[in-house]
């Protein structure tokens, strides 16, 4: 009876599944890969503006998407129910 006991507490202390890590430590990659693609690289000429370069499709329209596809999908390893 007491060794039943113990073994449920220690499977209630797992806060979160394989999956829910998973679907977590993918959120993470993208939200990553989304700051890398905002930063870009450096400039040719430091000393000259280019707004090509700032203002591209990349940085202002692929790297917060992923950003924000990042957080959803934190939030659903967050809120999603793990098989336990």
């Amino acid at each position: 009876m007491l060794k039943e006991k113990k073994e449920k507490t220690m499977v209630m202390n797992n806060l979160f599944g394989k999956e829910n890590y998973m679907w977590m430590l993918s959120g993470i990659v993208v939200i990553i890969l989304g700051f890398i693609l905002m930063a870009g690289g450096k400039s040719a000429d430091p000393k000259v503006f280019d707004p090509k370069e700032v203002y591209s499709t990349t940085r202002i329209t692929i790297a917060p998407l992923l950003i924000i596809i990042g957080f959803i999908l934190e939030i659903v390893g967050i809120m999603k129910k793990s098989k336990i």
